[in-house]
C-alpha cells in the first residue's frame, strides 16, 4: 500500500456561494476552512483569492491578507498560491503576481505560460531564485509534451519536477474518469516526476484513490467537486477531505501529514 499527502482546493476561480453556501470566499472563511481541513488530514491548501465582487484575483495584497489569516488559523499548513489566468490574466500579470509575492509554493499551468514563452522563462527563473516550489499543472498529453521540451531547452529548471495531473474540466462540465490516469502515470515515470492528481465531478474520490494506489499524492475539494460518489451534496470541504482519508485508510494507505 502507499503513503500519500492531501492538499485541499477549497474554492477555485469560478464557483460562488450560490453553488454551495460553505464555499469559502473571504480570508476569514478561508482560514476557518483551512483549520477544519487540516484537522481532517490536509497538509496544504491550494489558494485562490477573490476580488470585491467575488471574481478571480491575482492581487498580491489580497493574497497576503488571506495567507496571514490561514497561517494564524492553521499553523504549519502549507499554502500554495495559484497563478491561474481563468481567462482573465495574461502571462505578464501572472509573472507580476509571482514577483510581488515570491511565495513558498505556486501552481503554474504549462498551457497558460506557453502563450508567452519568454515570460515563461522569466517566471520559472524567478521561482528558482526565490525558492518557490512550482507545481506544473498538466491537463493533457500536449501539456506533458510542452513540459518535456522546456526541460530539454532549459526553460524549466531540471529540478522543478512537481506536477499535478487534471482529470476532467469545469467548463464545459466534463467529469474525470480514473482510466484517464494511465497516460499521466506513464509520463511521470518517463520524466521522473513527483505528482499529484485532482479530478472533476462526483467520481473524484475514485480517481484520487486510483492515484494513491499508483503512488501519487492528491488534491481534493470544492474547486473540483461538490458531491459524494452517490450524488449527495457534501457538507463542506472538511467533509470531502475526511471522506477521502477514510476511504484511503480502508484501502490500506497511510496518510502523511507533512
Amino acid at each position: 500500500m502507499a503513503d500519500y499527502q492531501v492538499t485541499v482546493a477549497p474554492n477555485g476561480a469560478r464557483r460562488q456561494q450560490r453553488d454551495h453556501p460553505m464555499l469559502p470566499i473571504t480570508p476569514q472563511e478561508l482560514a476557518q476552512t483551512a483549520r477544519q481541513c487540516q484537522a481532517a488530514g490536509a497538509s496544504s491548501l491550494h489558494l485562490h483569492v477573490r476580488d470585491g465582487t467575488g471574481g478571480h484575483s491575482l492581487d498580491a495584497g489580497r493574497y497576503r491578507e488571506a495567507m496571514a489569516a490561514i497561517r494564524t488559523a492553521a499553523p504549519g499548513m502549507g499554502i500554495q498560491i495559484t497563478t491561474e489566468s481563468a481567462g482573465i490574466y495574461s502571462p505578464e500579470a501572472q509573472l507580476a503576481c509571482l514577483e510581488a509575492l515570491r511565495p513558498a509554493a505556486a501552481s503554474i499551468a504549462i498551457r497558460e505560460m506557453a502563450r508567452a514563452p519568454e515570460i515563461a522563462a522569466r517566471a520559472y527563473a524567478l521561482s528558482a531564485e526565490a525558492g518557490t516550489q512550482v507545481q506544473h499543472i498538466l491537463y493533457s498529453p500536449a501539456c506533458i509534451a510542452q513540459l518535456t521540451s522546456w526541460y530539454v531547452a532549459g526553460v524549466v529548471p531540471a529540478a522543478m519536477r512537481d506536477v499535478i495531473f487534471v482529470l476532467g474540466q469545469y467548463a464545459p462540465a466534463t467529469p474525470g474518469r480514473a482510466e484517464g490516469l494511465v497516460e499521466f502515470v506513464s509520463a511521470a515515470q518517463a520524466l521522473e516526476l513527483s505528482w499529484s492528481l485532482c479530478a472533476f465531478g462526483r467520481d473524484e474520490r475514485a480517481c484520487l484513490l486510483a492515484a494513491i494506489q499508483a503512488g501519487g499524492h492528491v488534491r481534493v475539494g470544492f474547486e473540483n467537486n461538490l458531491e459524494t460518489p452517490e450524488g449527495r451534496v457534501l457538507k463542506d470541504n472538511a467533509a470531502s477531505v475526511a471522506a477521502l482519508v477514510k476511504a484511503a485508510s480502508l484501502a490500506g494507505h497511510t496518510l502523511k501529514r507533512t
